[in-house]
Formats: C-alpha cells, sequence, structure tokens
C-alpha cells in the first residue's frame, strides 16, 4: 500500500510542476513579445535615422563628400 501512496504522492508532485512550468512558459512568452516589439520599434528608429544621415550626407557640397572619402 505504500507503493500506491508514494506513487499518488510522486503523481502530486509532477502535477505541481507542470503547473509552475506552465506559467513560466506564458510568462516568457510574454516577455518574448515584448522584447519583439521593442526590437522592431528599434529597427525602425535606427531605419529612420539611416534615412536623416543620409539625407544629410546628400545636402553636402560635392567637395565635402570627396574629403570625406579620402578620410
Amino acid at each position: 500500500m505504500s507503493t500506491l501512496q508514494d506513487l499518488a504522492e510522486r503523481i502530486d508532485r509532477l502535477v505541481l510542476r507542470h503547473e509552475e512550468l506552465k506559467r513560466s512558459h506564458a510568462l516568457l512568452e510574454e516577455q518574448l513579445g515584448i522584447v519583439g516589439a521593442e526590437r522592431d520599434s528599434l529597427r525602425s528608429r535606427l531605419a529612420a535615422a539611416r534615412a536623416r544621415i543620409d539625407a544629410l550626407l546628400a545636402r553636402l557640397p560635392a567637395e565635402d563628400k570627396e574629403a570625406g572619402k579620402r578620410a
């Protein structure tokens, strides 16, 4: 009878551990979503900054552009 009781206790512990892992998994998925959104935002900001820099470089006089290439 003790082996049946031991088995029941182990199953209870496994069920509890499973629930803990499900909660952890849900939290990790939420964090992944947040980090993914932050990454997308940073990529967008980077693209906008590159576009502004390209626009500024295009406005430079031709002689300044040549000096920049030599440096």
